[in-house]
């Protein structure tokens, strides 16, 4: 049995490095002074890979984090950036059906964004007849006061959110730990949506980019997890480094994997508490009918009973 989603490792970064198949299972080559080092990888274990600069990957090994159901995310330098994401396709489309249900009615729409913003909230409740604009101020009014906390907290007389890839070099060390930690948190997110089934596309709170439901669930921890993290780097020598390392240790610590699962599933079908999926197996696949609903695959309908007879078909010619 593969691992559920639920429980899996949360991510790992590699960069420079050659993925392979060989005879035993997936390794990462690293050329080195006393020639090629081999790491093996855990692939049934792992949530997703994320696949930084100067790493190459064969096809056989490819193929065996899809039979895993391990998500594969290409990401830039020090995990800065997520491009794309490669869907495992052994998945079943329960939770897909759910999110694409409640993304094309604007009301239900409105109904899942309010949730997540509750979310982020926590016990702060939200008011019924608020509105989206309402909830943005709301949430922007709450950031910049965890940015003044935890400024005061460590220190540091000033700070401004400033995400420049082009100037990288010139961040200082609490936005490029910040950067880091949130490509790292995205890519995790990514590939637990990608686990359940759902479209990392159709985003309730973020539209028009094929991340807006990962940026949407990836907000709900940004505060608990790696704002507080990045600020806690800020005499860093090498922070993003740090970040993604400390990163994997919250992950365990806080065992947010299985509350990324769970949150999803609640966003998505809050009166469906009892009944979760959590693993990577695939339903049997059925056909879609309006008036009988799900009927099984793999059957030929052709003598059913009120079915077109073979001679009808003629005047459909």
């Amino acid at each position: 049995m593969l691992p559920r989603i639920a429980d899996s490792l949360s991510f790992l970064y590699t960069e420079a490095v050659r993925i392979v198949q060989d005879d035993t299972g997936v390794c990462a080559q690293v050329e080195g002074p006393r020639g090629i080092d081999r790491v093996y990888i855990p692939t049934a274990a792992l949530a997703c890979v994320l696949l930084g600069p100067g790493t190459s990957i064969t096809q056989p090994a490819m193929a065996t984090f899809a039979r895993h159901g391990t998500s594969l995310v290409c990401v830039g330098a020090g995990g800065v950036r997520s491009y794309a994401g490669i869907l495992p396709a052994a998945l079943t489309t329960a939770w897909l059906e759910k999110q694409v249900r409640a993304w094309a009615s604007d009301e239900e729409r409105l109904q899942v964004a309010i949730r997540m913003y509750e979310k982020r909230f926590g016990s702060l409740s939200v008011p019924g007849e608020v509105t989206l604009a309402k909830l943005r101020g709301l949430e922007g009014q709450r950031i910049k006061a965890l940015y003044r906390l935890l400024t005061t907290k460590y220190g540091i007389k000033r700070f401004k959110r400033n995400y420049d890839p082009e100037a990288w070099d010139d961040q200082d060390p609490v936005n490029k730990a910040l950067s880091a930690a949130n490509a790292c948190i995205y890519g995790v997110v990514h590939a637990a949506v990608l686990a359940l089934g759902c479209s990392p596309a159709l985003g309730f709170v973020h539209n028009g980019t094929q991340m807006a439901f990962v940026y949407d669930i990836a907000d709900l921890y940004k505060a608990r997890v790696t704002i507080p993290l990045a600020f806690s780097l800020h005499a860093s020598a090498d922070p993003e480094r740090e970040a993604r390392r400390r990163l994997r240790e919250d992950f365990r610590a806080l065992k947010l994997m299985p509350q990324i699962v769970a949150d999803i599933q609640s966003l998505l079908d809050p009166s469906n508490e009892g009944a979760r999926v959590t693993d990577r197996s695939a339903d049997v696949v059925h056909l879609w009918d309006p008036q009988a609903g799900a009927l099984p695959a793999g059957v030929n309908y052709g003598f059913d009973a009120g079915s077109v007879e073979i001679s009808d078909l003629d005047e459909w010619e």
